[in-house]
């Protein structure tokens, strides 16, 4: 092929397929770091948002993933039971667990992957966790601990396992939510049950690779993987501690005490330059030091009253000597120093109507120099953070909240960017909404 030809094609491909390097294929995008890296879009949102389809759903907190011109999402058809929302117990619901594949651009069904499966959660509103799509695969985990790896193109049954069976893992009360992880040939999941906190299969036949550590419960943080002084790392944060893994056996290089309340460890720890912060609910945080020369790692600081962001529902961002994040326990949009946790600022304006909501949950995606931010609310909004505070840009109602916290109307899954484009569900319908300039 000469070097014309060669060029041509690829010039060709990219034109028929714009899209093949603006995918959002797992929950917080392609590398897992809330960073929307498309060019093109708005600066300001329109007087009024205009969906480019909106087709009907039901029951779910599962954010979507988009590849390769597809949605992928999951969600709960409820046949019988009553939904409490009650954090001191779970309720028994039945009905079937779904996995959805839509067109990415009419929002037309291409296919389902559906079975039975009876719930008994807290807040048992559908299932918690944004399939992972790698080439010719997406990786589902339901509620209950039902992992399926199906084909992409006609959602095919290629291998699938039960945490409780096949581990003996108990579901937690708030149900199975850390996100399936794939890296290179393996998927990692946080699962429980005795020594297999941790678990990498393969990912094409599901064969297990190896199981690493117990605790009470697997706690809802998804795994993550980083690079740090030359060696990969797979970080799990158990209800116990949080842990730096070795991928490749599952022996663990370090381990960092930190014991959420409730085991909820569930915000993934975020890693910034040779550090990794870590929170949760009612005064948790670590600040975590990697070793420059082998996987290791040390405590900087932990947090304490009035100080860091404790983080529960959505996991902070970091950058430029900040922590931004929405705080479980105030319910506010907190901005605090990377060397000490001090709060330099927080606002109750991007999270909710609600004075002080607990467990107010907003979305944060860095796009360029601001933050695209989706409230429980509902809205969608434009806003930059520094050191100096939240500025706001603009904002437009974006979906309606359908499911309930604390009294109040909540949506809360996280959506996803891909196509110049805003990816986003409640209970009751998945929209698509333009964003291009």
């Amino acid at each position: 092929m000469t070097k014309r030809v060669l060029y041509s094609t690829i010039v060709l491909l990219l034109a028929v397929h714009p899209a093949l390097a603006e995918d959002w294929p797992q929950w917080m995008g392609p590398n897992r770091d809330s960073v929307w890296r498309e060019t093109g879009i708005v600066e300001t949102l329109p007087d009024r948002i205009t969906a480019k389809w909106r087709v009907p759903i039901e029951w779910g907190y599962s954010g979507p993933a988009v590849a390769e011109g597809k949605v992928f999402v999951m969600d709960y058809v409820k046949a019988s039971g009553k939904i409490t929302n009650n954090a001191g117990r779970r309720d028994e619901l039945t009905g079937k667990e779904r996995v959805l594949c839509m067109d990415a651009e009419t929002g037309n069904l291409l296919w389902k992957h559906e079975y039975d499966r009876p719930y008994s959660l807290s807040f048992p509103g559908g299932p918690r966790c944004t399939p992972a799509v790698d080439g010719d695969f997406v990786f589902t985990l339901g509620a209950e601990g039902d992992l399926c790896c199906l084909t992409a193109d006609e959602g095919k049954v290629v291998w699938s396992k039960s945490f409780a069976k096949d581990f003996g893992s108990k579901t937690p009360p708030w149900g199975h939510s850390a996100h399936p992880l794939v890296d290179g040939d393996r998927l990692f999941c946080v699962v429980g049950g005795e020594g297999s906190v941790a678990v990498a299969f393969d990912k094409k036949t599901g064969r297990e690779l190896w199981r690493a550590m117990t605790a009470p419960e697997p706690g809802y943080c998804p795994p993550s993987m980083i690079e740090h002084a030359g060696v990969k790392q797979l970080i799990v944060w158990h209800p116990l501690s949080v842990n730096g893994i070795n991928p490749e056996t599952g022996d663990v290089y370090w381990s960092i005490p930190l014991a959420p309340s409730y085991r909820m460890s569930i915000a993934a720890p975020r890693k910034h330059g040779d550090l990794l912060y870590a929170c949760a609910m009612k005064v948790k945080a670590a600040m975590i030091k990697l070793d420059s020369t082998k996987p290791a790692a040390e405590e900087v600081w932990r947090g304490g009253i009035r100080e860091a962001v404790y983080a529960a529902n959505t996991t902070p961002f970091l950058e430029n000597g900040m922590i931004y994040g929405v705080d479980c326990d105030t319910g506010s949009l907190i901005g605090a120093r990377i060397e000490d946790g001090k709060r330099m600022w927080e606002s109750f304006k991007p999270t909710s109507s609600q004075p002080r909501p607990r467990h107010a949950t907003a979305f944060l995606v860095k796009h360029e120099d601001r933050f695209f931010i989706v409230s429980e609310t509902g809205d969608l909004i434009i806003a930059k953070l520094s050191p100096e505070g939240y500025e706001e840009i603009s904002r437009q109602k974006l979906l309606e909240p359908t499911n309930t916290c604390f009294g109040r109307k909540v949506v809360w899954s996280h959506p996803a960017f891909a196509q110049k484009c805003i990816f986003a569900r409640n209970d009751e319908e998945m929209i698509c909404v333009s964003l291009a300039e």
